[in-house]
């Protein structure tokens, strides 16, 4: 028998081929089915472990012309003293013959745990990471940890190693290229990977060691479960509550409620009823995933649609950002003029106005690369003393001197709450941290708070 890639596949070559049966039933391999095209059995490349593992518990003699990863001889030259927690981590993923999920709380050090799984098992390994900023900083701990020249794939760059580094588009990009390549994949913020793009990449690599990274996996559209099968089950889990204190800053968190002036309440009422009245007149449900593309489009069709569309526009503006919540914005940041603050928002033109406001730098996606690395470093160095973000900050930005956030703003998803909290819990010698949630009352605001709450880091 014989193992080959192709094109993000397995073929698997020599196994008889019943014609009344698509599979074999002595090959127990996920996905494997004949192919007339090729006159071979395939299968996704992921279930390369499980082809190998079968043919070797059936003592069948095989070559392996798929595996084209190489070994990592000389292995870590730097090695830092574990928490116990990581050790935990590192052995519960073994247990799982090197495929599962580690969670771990933003700042617990998820990327050691990732570190001393490629040193354990040292094959040649992809490190998967949702942005160019991460990506930087996964090249810069590689480097130092392993001394050798690490890889990058996208943002321009083609240079693979024995140890690269990609982005999720990029390995989607390249998945087919790359599939064979790399014996251990790292997925960090894994909970991005059940896209359909992404799993499709998933699929494509037949890597027998998966590692995924993460603070929160779970999604709001159920797909969490997708990772089982693309990375293995969760291995590991501890929470923020289990580590503060020891090994991630003390915190506590404060919720505020903001009243609207009598002035704003009713322009805040009569631009909702409008934005409502356009909704339930026209069928939409704006729970349902379809709900808001449905609203752009019905809107964008007459001119009651575009003043729906404005109302809309307006009551958020309303509710992000009223008089007394900025008012209120002005005490915080002088009662921590000393501290580090960060200043979390929904979109970017709440950060835009906060920073003119109060004249604080910026950072958002528009936020050049040499830019927001300066304005990190001023951050950090105390230049600057606070600095307001709409959601570039919520994941994989190192910003271990933060240590108060205020949410002026933001979506439902317990994710994104838990991601805003954990930019704050980086252990820096007695560190407390504390997040403020300013909430306008009676507005969409107050259903938002109690869902992204729903955490145990809030209770």
């Amino acid at each position: 028998m014989s193992l080959t890639f192709a094109s993000g596949t397995l073929e698997i070559r020599g196994v008889p081929h019943d014609r009344e049966a698509s599979v074999p039933a002595s090959v127990p391999v996920p996905g494997l089915a004949w192919d007339d095209r090729t006159m071979c059995y395939r299968a996704p490349a992921v279930a390369y472990a499980d082809v190998v593992r079968w043919l070797v518990a059936a003592k069948i003699p095989y070559e392996d012309d798929a595996r084209r990863y190489p070994t990592l001889d000389a292995g870590a030259r730097v090695h830092r003293e574990p928490r116990p927690f990581q050790s935990e981590a590192l052995s519960a993923w073994r247990a799982q013959r090197g495929r599962g999920v580690v969670v771990l709380p933003t700042g617990a050090g998820k990327s050691h745990v990732a570190l001393m799984a490629i040193d354990d098992k040292r094959r040649g390994s992809l490190v998967v990471a949702p942005t160019l900023d991460l990506v930087r900083q996964w090249i810069d701990v590689l480097q130092t940890t392993f001394g050798v020249h690490v890889g990058l794939v996208g943002g321009g760059d083609h240079d693979v190693q024995p140890l690269t580094v990609t982005t999720y588009d990029s390995l989607y990009l390249h998945a087919e290229h790359l599939g064979s390549r790399f014996g251990l994949i790292v997925f960090d913020e894994c909970h991005h990977l059940p896209s359909a793009a992404y799993s499709l990449a998933a699929r494509a690599c037949l890597a027998p060691y998966r590692l995924g990274l993460t603070a929160t996996p779970e999604r709001a559209d159920g797909r969490e479960a997708d990772l089982a099968e693309l990375i293995g089950p969760v291995a590991y889990r501890r929470d923020i509550v289990e580590l503060s204190g020891e090994y991630l800053a003390e915190y506590e968190t404060e919720r505020v409620s903001i009243e609207l002036s009598p002035e704003e309440r009713e322009e805040h009422d009569t631009e909702r009823a409008i934005y409502r009245d356009f909704v339930q007149s026209h069928g939409i449900r704006m729970s349902h995933p379809s709900g808001w593309g449905e609203f752009i489009m019905m809107a964008s069709q007459s001119a009651s649609g575009r003043r729906a569309l404005a109302a809309y526009r307006r009551q958020r503006e309303l509710a992000f950002a009223p008089k007394a919540k900025l008012e209120y914005l002005e005490y915080l940041l002088f009662q921590h003029r000393q501290d580090r603050a960060i200043l979390f928002t929904q979109d970017n033109a709440t950060a835009y106005g906060i920073a003119r406001r109060f004249l604080v730098p910026v950072l958002t996606h528009q936020t050049k690369v040499r830019e927001r690395s300066a304005i990190l470093k001023a951050f950090a160095e105390g230049t600057y003393h606070a600095l307001a973000t709409s959601k570039v900050l919520n994941e994989g930005v190192d910003v271990p001197d933060a240590n108060v956030a205020v949410i002026l703003s933001g979506s439902g998803s317990v994710r994104e709450h838990v991601q805003r909290l954990g930019r704050i819990l980086r252990k820096k010698g007695d560190k407390r941290a504390v997040l403020y949630e300013l909430v306008t009352e009676s507005t969409t605001e107050t259903f938002t708070s109690e869902r992204r709450r729903e955490h145990s880091a809030y209770r």
